[in-house]
């Protein structure tokens, strides 16, 4: 399980275009990992259209919001541009990011992630995480972490 302070798990991981991005790609600025089961779904949607939402608070905030699910890179693509998202989805089909994550679901043949997220500083490291996610508050608690973390 990981721990506050600890570096965060690296990963390469392909976007809805099909561009690699790996944690190093984020350094010298907020993070914020968050995991979700499936594109398209409710609870899923209402949590990236309240991220959507409040990007540019997030933008303020010098932070960068990154989605991952086991959604390969076309379901994000058409998921993204159907809820007009600014930010990064990335597609971990074999859930090996997610499993380091601690956020990997596994039912036999069937996997998607659990709806955890993580608050990554500028050096790598993880600041905060979040076991149990509201969808529709979630945004704004992230917010308010951010804000918190960088009196």
């Amino acid at each position: 399980m990981l721990e506050l302070h600890e570096k965060a798990p690296d990963f390469a991981l392909y976007d809805a275009h099909e561009n690699l991005h790996r944690l190093s790609d984020y350094r010298n600025q907020w993070l914020v990992i968050y995991f979700y089961p499936k594109d398209n779904t409710p609870g899923c949607t209402k949590e990236a259209c309240a991220l959507r939402d409040d990007n540019e608070k997030f933008t303020n905030l010098n932070t960068k919001v990154v989605g991952i699910s086991t959604d390969n890179s076309k379901s994000h693509l058409g998921f993204s541009e159907k809820q007009s998202l600014p930010f990064t989805l990335l597609a971990d089909p074999q859930g090996k990011a997610s499993a380091a994550y601690g956020a990997l679901f596994k039912l036999g043949p069937v996997k998607f992630c659990k709806r955890h997220s993580f608050i990554i500083d500028p050096t790598g490291k993880i600041a905060k995480i979040y076991r149990s996610v509201l969808p529709s508050l979630h945004s704004q608690e992230l917010l308010q972490e951010l804000h918190n973390l960088q009196k």
